[in-house]
């Protein structure tokens, strides 16, 4: 039984579809052209994947701006024209967000179009994001609902409408991406894992929960400069996720200072370790790869295992991507064929 591999989600835009080396990038076109564009890229990632070799194939999220507002711009009582700057992650960087201003609903489905063009071109497993409740509550300014407990479970119940919707696209996993709970730990645990149990509610294809300390960008990597030789904010939150109902979770490996040890607080769910650095240009080996993917064995049985990014790379070189897609790959047959 060879390891199973996949991403955490998000992968570079082409130049000709967006602003490059960006978290928050422009558009290159509008309208049809930008339509057009969105799908040509999502069909190039599609085919990188399946050459590096990777069990689970993503789209990308080559149709979004952004994780969490890629989701936005399809519900009613969101207001873009009138952005507000905000803290985000406990003020750990500005961004100019949205503001919620009335009751929540969706406008019609969110991300067919791309779900449905990932099912049609592949035929191997596909795994499709979303943003998870207390994620977007911590991307958002409210304006209407005052209270994050009440406004978490508002999304929520818009996730699951779509997460329902991606089932039925035939998306095999659906991802809810909550690195919010690794800066609002006793939250995560007191409301957050059951707004996410909200968001996954009735769906009977696998689900998972992605949970990371951020993209590679420099804010990000000045906050882990602060936390100190062990990183133990997923203690608080597993025990949580462990009782839940989601199938699969994630935590960051690679270069990071978690104790592989907390994995063990996750037993019987399915364990996607990080193997690959997205804050960093060098391309890890597959030296590298098969032994973190060695570390984690001593706390997850062998078929628990999914070899994986520790996030997103929609801020990184595409060639880097690229290599690091091969890297993940070629590291997981390495430690397949030592196992």
């Amino acid at each position: 039984m060879t390891f199973r591999t996949a991403i955490a989600g998000s992968l570079p835009k082409p130049a000709w579809l967006a602003e490059t080396d960006k978290l928050w990038p422009q558009w290159r076109a509008e309208g049809a052209q930008l339509a057009a564009a969105k799908r040509d890229a999502t069909l190039l990632w599609i085919k990188e994947q399946e050459d590096a070799g990777l069990a689970t194939i993503g789209d990308g999220e080559q149709s979004r701006q952004h994780f969490v507002h890629g989701f936005l711009e399809r519900v009613e009582g969101i207001d873009f024209e009138h952005k507000v700057e905000m803290g985000i992650r406990a003020d750990r960087y500005k961004a100019m967000v949205p503001q919620v201003v009335a009751s929540l609903r969706l406008r019609g489905r969110v991300h067919e179009t791309e779900a449905r063009l990932l099912r049609a071109h592949t035929t191997r497993r596909t795994k499709f994001t979303l943003p998870g409740p207390m994620t977007i509550v911590d991307t958002v300014a409210d304006r209407f609902y005052g209270d994050r407990v009440r406004l978490a479970f508002a999304f929520a119940e818009l996730l699951n409408q779509e997460a329902r919707a991606l089932q039925a696209d035939g998306i095999d996993i659906v991802q809810f991406d909550e690195p919010a709970f690794n800066v609002y730990m006793a939250e995560a645990a007191d409301w957050g894992v059951a707004a996410l149990e909200r968001a996954r509610q009735g769906l009977t294809c696998r689900t998972a929960v992605h949970i990371c300390y951020g993209y590679g960008i420099e804010s990000n990597r000045k906050w882990k400069d602060t936390l100190g030789h062990e990183w133990r904010q997923y203690e608080q939150v597993f025990p949580a996720l462990r009782r839940s109902s989601i199938d699969q979770v994630s935590l960051e490996c690679m270069h990071s200072h978690v104790p592989l040890d907390l994995i063990g607080l996750l037993e019987g769910k399915d364990v996607m370790v990080g193997v690959i650095d997205v804050a960093s240009d060098a391309v890890e080996t597959p030296k590298e790869v098969a032994e973190t993917i060695g570390r984690a064995l001593q706390f997850v049985a062998r078929d628990k295992l999914i070899a994986c990014t520790n996030c997103g790379m929609a801020p990184m070189k595409r060639a880097v991507a690229e290599a690091k897609l091969q890297a993940l790959v070629a590291g997981a047959a390495l430690a397949d064929a030592r196992a």
